[in-house]
């Protein structure tokens, strides 16, 4: 979280624009500016209240189609004028914040659905495409993504593949590498490429996973093509109640280890399951679990569900506390409200580890956060069969918002050493963007060269999203 530096030349609009070929594609303005200086991370709510904006971009480029963006990266990269892409701007990390300035590329314009494809359930869109939006058109036609980020209504497409997003049903249909079935994009020089479109090849390495996650670092994603899935016939939903955090932990890998895969699977704290079950004398840990398809097969998975529940001391407790949830998980207004107060301080942070060190990261975490927030909740989400995905959630109060912003980045430095030092990735899947980039170099450790090989060979002027992921 340096500050920014501007070390390139001065932009010429008007060179720029002749570039693209599209004049009204180029902007300036101070509305412009200030509405791509800051993103969701909550760092930027403490920046707002003391009318701070430390990132921002000296121009915006509003793209239309692929040839505009090309045109712009090759332009900036023979001009080194940093160029940072930007779809709706949902990072809760500070991902697309121009750290050095230079150019935001808006892909907001290019939200076109190109294709759907009913005989080989595929999508096809723009990368600016709406989630939400998107997922809504889709409904109507008896089909879904399955793909379902809280962010879901503030995200785009290209956005999801960018971070390497994940949905709140994954631990059923993976995450989004899982999801998509290939894309377009454009590299730092302007030139635009094709990768992936089959179910599976064998033709060399898996060359999408050079661009998904790497946080436009790497290339600009144009277009996508996802998977689809027709609508379940039935949702089963209940909620169990657990004696402690370890039986409720030891259930879901029992859960990923039976061959089951429920639609949801979420795992709360006594801190957290009093939020999620909207009920403040809540007295236990409780687990959300959900399964779907026919109505045979959603009845009989969810009886084989609370089974393993059981065995691990789980009781049923019924529909409301599942239901309730499905009905309001895409409400971000706890930590809103939170942050929208004088001084207030709020955070999500999102780790992951296997089975084994899951629980010990979970106390590290847990504890070290604990002097810096009033509330400090955990949940589990995002299971796999050889680990699990934890969130730490930080609800609190600072004097002032000065104060709260250096308690923020005292959270960030302490949440990242806790994750690390227990052996955690340092982000499942909201990446690393600004909150995290210090530490990128020492979680990938001897990984690092290969990436810095790939930076070096596909953006040799450092001209993508600079700042990110540890450069």
């Amino acid at each position: 979280m340096t500050a920014q530096a501007h070390d390139f030349a001065t932009i010429d609009l008007n060179e720029l624009r002749s570039a693209i070929g599209r004049p009204d594609a180029v902007t300036d303005t101070a509305e412009a500016i200030a509405e791509h200086s800051h993103d969701w991370w909550p760092m930027n709510a403490t920046w707002r209240h003391q009318g701070k904006a430390p990132y921002r971009p000296d121009a915006v480029v509003f793209a239309r189609t692929a040839e505009e963006i090309a045109a712009t990266l090759k332009w900036a990269g023979e001009a080194g004028i940093p160029v940072t892409a930007w779809g709706l701007a949902s990072s809760v990390v500070g991902g697309p914040l121009a750290t050095r300035g230079g150019i935001i590329l808006d892909t907001t314009g290019m939200d076109r659905v190109l294709e759907i494809d009913t005989d080989n359930m595929h999508v096809t869109v723009e990368a600016g495409v709406n989630g939400g939006t998107l997922e809504d058109q889709l409904s109507e036609l008896d089909l879904t993504l399955n793909h379902s980020p809280q962010s879901l209504y503030r995200s785009t497409v290209g956005g999801w593949l960018a971070t390497r997003a994940t949905g709140q049903f994954s631990s059923r249909y993976g995450g989004i590498e899982d999801l998509c079935v290939g894309f377009k994009a454009v590299l730092a020089d302007g030139t635009k490429v094709e990768i992936g479109g089959a179910p599976r090849m064998a033709v060399g390495p898996d060359l999408r996973h050079v661009l998904i996650g790497s946080e436009g670092c790497l290339g600009v994603i144009t277009e996508v093509t996802l998977r689809l899935f027709p609508l379940a016939e039935v949702r089963e939903l209940r909620t169990v109640a657990f004696p402690d955090v370890a039986s409720g932990v030891a259930a879901m890998r029992d859960i990923m280890l039976s061959g089951l895969r429920p639609f949801l699977l979420r795992f709360y704290d006594l801190a957290e399951a009093r939020h999620a079950m909207k009920d403040s004398a809540f007295g236990s840990p409780v687990m959300f679990i959900g399964a779907e398809g026919s109505a045979d097969m959603a009845a009989c998975e969810i009886a084989e569900l609370l089974k393993v529940c059981t065995r691990n001391g789980g009781e049923d407790i019924g529909l409301a506390g599942a239901e309730g949830w499905m009905g309001r998980r895409f409400d971000f207004s706890t930590i809103e409200n939170v942050l929208n107060s004088h001084g207030g301080v709020a955070e999500t942070i999102e780790v992951a580890n296997t089975w084994s060190g899951i629980s010990g990261t979970y106390n590290a975490l847990t504890e070290a956060m604990k002097p810096f927030a009033d509330e400090v909740l955990g949940h589990f989400s995002h299971a796999y069969s050889n680990g699990v995905s934890l969130y730490v959630i930080l609800l609190g109060k600072a004097d002032d918002p000065a104060g709260a912003e250096a308690r923020m980045k005292q959270i960030w430095e302490v949440a990242n050493r806790a994750a690390l030092d227990s052996g955690a990735v340092l982000s499942h899947h909201h990446g690393t963007g600004l909150a995290r980039n210090d530490h990128v170099r020492e979680a990938l450790g001897s990984s690092w060269d290969l990436y810095s090989r790939l930076k070096e060979a596909m953006d040799p002027s450092g001209i993508l999203n600079p700042g990110k992921l540890g450069s």
